[in-house]
């Protein structure tokens, strides 16, 4: 069963380590391209992204800085599940777990997941870098499709628009 799928069926939440050869084909076929969402020194790419009701998506730290994905707790649909790397309850608590000992952070080519169940739009960001800007927007509808289907990469094959300092 290939790794999407089987997370899709499964549902919840999951923080889980990039291992080369582990994870399902998909995009160029290898684990570098298993991701729906790069982080670079300061931005989600792309900020904005629109899935179907049960999709499973992949954030993955492509830059040097250790980030966090971090709802917005009064920014998700009423019904939904908060979500927070590091397992948090609450926008609070991930902030404190943050403050406290870089809770929810994770490091270069690490990847968080969520599966989002409950159509709406849902905004997060990134604690150590929300200054700067880094925050992005989920839409969940059910009619969309993922968008886009694989990262976008340039000719080198190097994700675009991601930094790696």
């Amino acid at each position: 069963m290939r790794r999407r799928a089987f997370l899709a069926s499964v549902g919840g939440t999951a923080v889980t380590l990039s291992v080369a050869g582990c994870l399902g084909s998909g995009g160029a076929g290898t684990a570098d391209d298993e991701y729906d969402i790069g982080m670079s020194t300061s931005a989600f790419r792309p900020a904005e992204f629109s899935v179907a009701s049960g999709t499973t998506v992949v954030w993955k730290n492509t830059s040097k800085s250790t980030h966090t994905v971090t709802a917005y707790e009064s920014a998700i649909p009423d019904e939904a599940d908060f979500f927070a790397s590091g397992g948090f309850e609450s926008t609070k608590a991930a902030r404190d777990g943050w403050l406290q000992n870089s809770g929810g952070g994770f490091s270069s080519n690490e990847t968080y997941e969520h599966t989002f169940t409950v159509p709406g739009t849902y905004e997060y960001f990134c604690i150590p870098h929300e200054k700067t800007g880094m925050v992005g927007t989920i839409e969940v509808t059910e009619n969309a499709t993922r968008t886009p289907k694989t990262p976008v990469r340039t000719a080198d094959g190097t994700p675009s628009g991601t930094d790696t300092e």
